[in-house]
């Protein structure tokens, strides 16, 4: 196994202080603008979104005192954070100048996009490998082997309603991906008659899929996420991960905070994980284990606490999980699962 990476103090230090910047929104109106059209006498106000190579319109309405005022608030909220917005490019830029972990631009760009709409203030979680970079930063480190893949993987529990504010209507996620002018396209479930969970830029590998819990009896039908107006695959055993969360923030632009599992959590899921794949699913086999095997070999050390909850937790999913959690740990290198075993008492 190569060698870890401990980033510096002053790194961690700035890590922290980017998460503190990112609680509180800046919005900085990037790609976005408000323009006017006169017809038959009566001014009427437009939304454009320019994203990728394309732009789209959103008819706001017929000019009015109040449409105007929201206009004016609304960029006045741009203005009023652009010096927050330095301050955590800046921050930013630091982190990777000290050797903390970016993101690719392009997942950048749509990460950028699904925060920007709310998905991640609203409860949504980012869990798979991109959940795993951000876990570098998080425990300040620089991994190895971070296994790159190009799937955004989205997660919510559809059981918990948000609650939306009166003023907000629910997320359209579906609407957004497919118009944010990126290229997207929905990618046809297995079932032709069940409404799509995934969606890839057209030409490129990356892809946004959305995944929530399965109860109860094996299915495969879509279900329906109701606050983010999309459907999602049912996976057995994500509730695992969505019931205990963390901050985090990605590394471009002027950073990004999303939501991911907490890390002791992801580790032993993924040992389970690996034991439900099809056995001809070698190198993602492979991913799941090396992926566990490296959080845990910094987790024993600097956070044995994550590991005895996550733990405990996995004792209340079921035989099933535990003996699957099992199986996983004696696959991964044999200090490193001993070091778990003495840390958690088994």
């Amino acid at each position: 196994m190569g060698e870890m990476r401990k980033l510096p103090d002053n790194v961690a230090l700035q890590y922290s202080e980017l998460m503190q910047q990112c609680i509180h929104p800046a919005p900085d109106g990037a790609n976005l603008s408000f323009k006017s059209k006169t017809i038959g006498g009566k001014r009427y106000w437009y939304l454009y979104i320019s994203l990728g190579k394309r732009r789209t319109e959103h008819y706001l309405g017929e000019e009015s005192t109040e449409l105007l005022d929201t206009i004016e608030d609304e960029k006045a909220l741009w203005e009023s954070s652009e010096d927050d917005r330095s301050v955590r490019a800046r921050l930013v830029a630091m982190l990777l100048a000290g050797g903390a972990t970016g993101i690719p631009a392009n997942e950048g760009k749509v990460l950028a996009l699904l925060e920007r709409s709310g998905v991640f203030l609203a409860g949504g979680v980012v869990v798979g490998t991109l959940a795993f970079r951000a876990y570098a930063n998080m425990l300040g480190i620089g991994w190895h082997s971070e296994l790159q893949t190009r799937d955004i993987d989205l997660a919510s529990d559809h059981r918990f309603p948000i609650v939306i504010p009166k003023k907000r209507k629910p997320i359209q996620l579906v609407e957004i991906l497919l118009k944010s002018g990126m290229g997207f396209i929905e990618v046809p479930a297995l079932n032709r008659k069940s409404p799509s969970t995934k969606f890839k830029i057209r030409g490129e590998e990356l892809s946004v899929e959305l995944l929530t819990p399965m109860r109860g009896r094996e299915t495969a039908r879509p279900v329906e996420i109701a606050w983010l107006g999309a459907f999602a695959e049912p996976i057995r055993f994500i509730d695992y991960l969505l019931d205990d969360i963390q901050p985090a923030v990605l590394l471009y632009k002027h950073g990004i905070l999303i939501n991911v599992p907490a890390p002791g959590r992801f580790a032993f899921h993924k040992l389970v994980v690996s034991q439900r794949r099809r056995s001809s699913d070698n190198e993602k086999i492979k991913r799941d284990l090396t992926q566990a095997e490296q959080l845990f070999s910094v987790l024993v050390d600097g956070r044995p606490g994550d590991l005895i909850l996550a733990y405990e937790a996995a004792g209340k999913m079921g035989g099933k999980f535990q003996v699957q959690l099992n199986s996983g740990l004696k696959l991964i290198d044999p200090e490193i699962s001993e070091l778990v075993k003495n840390v958690i008492g088994i």
